[in-house]
């Protein structure tokens, strides 16, 4: 009704097209986010598929409105005229202009015979996506180990374990969910349990490799049908990075200058495993994909002196949670109250309200669901529930977010323990949820967190550095029996070895990145084998080598199918900005400082989208933004490197 009202103003303003539209985005955004995310959440299948179902009927109706030329017309005459309408804010600019985008995107503009094909490509393509996550979240494999063969693991992991009896013999059931599987690649002192658990979980969902290649082949077909020569050029139209050439620019000119110390790294490791040779089933001194976590973890013990296990003792869920709200709290000027008589999907959950410290202003609600269950999605993420808007009478919508973790559940006798990869995560997942907290936008296109992709993990990456803090750590720690704060010494020790190991982590970016763009930005997709340029590319850029196993982990890596598919180099891109944001403000000003937090809260997270994130950066820091906080995080202290 709204579009069809739109497509006959014979004249076309600012409030009689692009207000109908807008308002009717704001209150059907609220009611899509809810809908889609029981798909993500339930354990009931029949809702998971009811959600995933009506989340590809909300698309295909969007893809149809979005499609009609007599809207677009009426669209484009108050864009072309905008010059001449100075009344207009600059939000409302913004939005004029996102809308012919958005036109233009789905086929506008060409005949036809070629925007009816766009139509059906989109279509298709939210069909290939939904079904990607949903042979995902309804696969429940578990491999069996024995008591002795799971040596390494906490008491907690294994207590969390369903058990049975398998060829007369007492067996752990564990499941391949993502926490189970990073802690046994981590702890694990038995090479073939490592071995086996890889393998296993590196070969789910084999029926998602044609539905990646699938969606490669109509990605090309609709960006060439759009004027453009790949759908990597497409996807960076309009963000920061602005082309290919400069993400494959940035890319490799990262990967020259870090390949070095990375191998040198993984020689280290290499040593080490031949060292431990008693814990190896290979051949001396050759380390596999299913290593690298196992031998971090002992190099932390060889190098700094403590265990990883050591670390989790200190940090049981509820109190580091807890703390962690405290200083987004000071921090943001805001208070966080524990919702008790919200409704919830799940008893797990927790619900909170957030007001503003100062005054009687409520700013909107969030969730925690931080424990795995069956079919429900396994990795950290951020789910938006109702964005923030406002509203015609000059009241507000106001913001609600999920942030969903899959941490073991805690026993009868033993809480959930994090270890130091598992509180960045928290923190991580925690700054996109106040991003949509202390969003103020009058669009709900514009709110929160959707920011060009390439900056809007930035707020996020940021707040990762207070898990490197000793201060912080310390404030936030508890031993879960003793209520002891964490020694300074293994406070030290740990915080050397999370950046010494953060290596890793940018080089599997790096590979990810590069491999994003060699699928992306090509247009040889016809034949493309995407689980060997998978394996190569890994093997070639990131050092892990799989041995005799062949495994497909691009099945179950969804950034390639989801919105991030063209766009996995924003992580790396954007921890420019946090870097800069953090050294220039935070560290230089103090991590308490209640100025800069106000600061950071007016111009990076009020604003969401409703102006270009790189003016926010600028305002924050008092000039333009530079690599060179950035550079030194990534430069090793030794002067014989070749890092500059």
């Amino acid at each position: 009704m709204v579009f069809d009202c739109v497509a006959a103003q014979t004249n076309p303003t600012f409030e009689n097209v692009i207000v109908p539209l807008a308002m009717q985005d704001n209150e059907a955004r609220t009611d899509v986010c809810l809908v889609s995310l029981f798909q993500y959440v339930s354990e009931d299948r029949d809702v998971r598929i009811a959600s995933a179902e009506a989340d590809e009927s909300i698309y295909a109706h969007r893809t149809e409105l979005f499609a009609r030329e007599d809207v677009y017309k009426s669209v484009h005459e108050i864009y072309k005229n905008m010059d001449n309408t100075p009344a207009l804010e600059d939000e409302d600019r913004r939005l004029v202009a996102l809308y012919e985008q958005m036109f233009r995107s789905y086929g506008v503009g060409l005949d036809q015979i070629k925007r009816e094909r766009v139509t059906e490509i989109f279509k298709r393509l939210t069909e290939l996506e939904i079904r990607f996550m949903r042979n995902i979240s309804d696969d429940h494999t578990t491999i069996l180990f024995t008591r002795e063969e799971l040596k390494g693991l906490g008491h907690g992991f294994i207590d969390a374990c369903e058990t049975c009896v398998d060829d007369e013999k007492e067996k752990i059931i564990v499941p391949l969910n993502h926490s189970e599987y990073l802690s046994v690649l981590a702890y694990a002192t038995n090479s073939s349990t490592r071995k086996r658990m890889y393998a296993a979980y590196k070969t789910k969902c084999p029926d998602n490799i044609p539905l990646l290649e699938e969606a490669i082949r109509l990605r090309l077909e609709k960006a060439q049908l759009l004027g453009y020569s790949t759908h990597a050029r497409l996807a960076l139209d309009g963000m920061v990075a602005k082309t290919p050439e400069n993400v494959l620019r940035m890319l490799e000119d990262l990967w020259s200058k870090m390949k070095k110390r990375f191998q040198e790294r993984v020689d280290e490791l290499a040593v080490i495993k031949e060292i431990d040779a008693k814990h190896a089933i290979e051949p001396n001194g050759e380390l596999f994909s299913w290593d690298i976590g196992f031998y971090l973890n002992l190099n932390s013990e060889f190098e700094y002196g403590y265990k990883a296990s050591e670390i989790e003792d200190y940090f049981p869920v509820k109190h580091t949670v807890e703390a962690l709200l405290e200083i987004f709290q000071q921090m943001l000027g805001v208070r966080i109250i524990r919702a008790c008589a919200a409704s919830v999907w799940h008893p797990d959950v927790e619900a909170y309200e957030v007001w503003e410290k100062s005054e009687p202003v409520f700013l909107g609600h969030f969730y925690l669901d931080l424990y795995a269950r069956k079919s429900k999605y396994a990795g950290p993420t951020m789910l938006p529930i109702r964005t923030g808007y406002q509203k015609p009478d000059g009241t507000r919508e106001y913001p609600a977010a999920a942030l969903l973790t899959g941490f073991t559940k805690p026993t009868p006798t033993r809480p959930t323990l994090l270890d130091h990869d598992d509180l960045e995560t928290i923190v991580h997942e925690l700054g996109h949820v106040f991003h949509e907290i202390c969003s103020l936008t009058k669009w709900s296109r514009f709110h929160g967190i959707r920011v060009e992709h390439d900056f809007s993990e930035a707020p996020s990456q940021m707040m990762e550095n207070w898990c490197r803090d000793p201060s912080v750590l310390t404030r936030i720690s508890s031993h879960y029996e003793t209520g002891q704060a964490i020694p300074s010494d293994l406070v030290q020790a740990m915080v050397k070895d999370k950046n010494d190991g953060a290596f890793v982590d940018r080089m599997a970016n790096i590979f990810y990145s590069l491999y994003d763009m060699a699928i992306h930005n090509t247009t040889d997709v016809a034949n493309m084998d995407v689980v060997a340029l998978y394996n190569s590319m890994r093997r070639d850029i990131s050092l892990f080598n799989d041995g005799d196993l062949h495994t497909f982990g691009v099945a179950t890596d969804d950034s390639f199918m989801d919105n991030y598919n063209a766009e996995c180099y924003c992580y790396l891109w954007s921890e420019v900005y946090s870097a800069d944001m953090f050294a220039s403000r935070f560290l230089a000003e103090g991590l308490d400082n209640e100025k800069t937090g106000m600061d950071y809260r007016r111009e990076i997270l009020q604003p969401g989208a409703s102006r270009d994130p790189l003016l926010g950066l600028e305002l924050f820091l008092g000039r333009k933004p530079n690599s060179d906080a950035f550079l030194r995080l990534i430069s090793p202290p030794d002067p014989d490197s070749d890092l500059e």
